[in-house]
């Protein structure tokens, strides 16, 4: 059976997510996407649907939704409290969400970026294969706001399966990227490369999903001048004017003019997506 949910409340910010827009990139197209993939797959595999089905991305402060139809439902990723028509429910486990109930994913209280996975997913209209919210292009489902009706697909897991207590990772203390230089780490000086590998940095409360920024001492370059534009990959470590890397996530710009003094690999990035403003970052030779 087919329904929707109603969002009661949207939060700071609530986005439909998937495994995102990959191969795109040569159209200007960024990737979007779950910032915190694992999250989002251990949630679908919950609720019984495929990983890369569609949920809910809350930031910070949660959101409540009103499904039209009997749901199983799931909220993991940042520890919060979760509650059905009030009542307390299990966090990161499936529970069983009546028609017209109203699902509450409190503020986060471990990490930043909570997922609810629903039985069948979320299905709006696709775009170029995903239905994810890029708010980098603008393409796919906008932030979500109240009232606003989000279309549910076919449950294939129509009976509320046990609620199973599973290890999910948890928000990091200190955010360990390994890093694989260049493509233009020459541009930088010897020393600064030192201060990358060495020096301690945290998380920057301007962080945001095109790239996690850091405070900490400034990479001294070894070259005047800028690049011209260049293609930019997920995990790239960019370094803009003052000095300071970014790390480039799932709405990054596909292309970019400052040097890219390294890249974190994808699948080391999730812990990024939960890294509170000042979060302790290290970077760490990948080898």
């Amino acid at each position: 059976m087919t329904g929707a949910i109603e969002v009661m409340r949207a939060g700071a910010l609530t986005t439909v997510q998937d495994a995102g827009r990959v191969g795109w990139a040569h159209l200007g197209v960024p990737r979007a996407g779950a910032l915190d993939s694992p999250a989002r797959r251990l949630a679908n595999r919950l609720v019984g649907n495929p990983a890369d089905a569609a949920v809910l991305e809350t930031t910070v402060t949660g959101c409540a939704v009103r499904p039209s139809r009997s749901v199983v439902a799931v909220v993991g990723g940042a520890g919060c409290r979760v509650t059905v028509d009030g009542r307390p429910v299990a966090w990161g486990a499936a529970v069983h969400v009546p028609a017209g109930a109203v699902i509450d994913a409190g503020p986060a209280e471990r990490g930043l970026r909570s997922y609810l996975a629903f039985g069948g997913g979320l299905v709006p209209e696709p775009v170029l294969g995903s239905r994810s919210a890029d708010l980098l292009s603008g393409l796919g489902p906008t932030p979500l706001r109240d009232g606003d009706v989000v279309p549910l697909g076919v449950s294939a897991c129509p009976v509320v399966p046990v609620p199973d207590t599973v290890p999910w990772p948890a928000a990091p203390t200190e955010l360990v990227l390994p890093v694989q230089l260049g493509p233009r780490h020459s541009w930088f000086t010897e020393r600064a490369l030192r201060t990358l590998a060495t020096a301690v940095y945290r998380v920057s409360p301007h962080s945001n999903r095109i790239g996690l920024r850091t405070e900490g001492p400034a990479l001294e370059r070894a070259r005047e001048g800028e690049l011209p534009s260049e293609g930019m990959v997920l995990g790239a470590i960019q370094v803009p004017p003052d000095g300071r890397p970014v790390v480039f996530l799932n709405d990054h710009p596909t292309t970019g003019g400052y040097p890219v003094v390294g890249v974190v690999h994808e699948t080391a990035l999730a812990g990024a997506a939960q890294a509170v403003p000042g979060t302790r970052v290290r970077f760490v030779s990948a080898g």
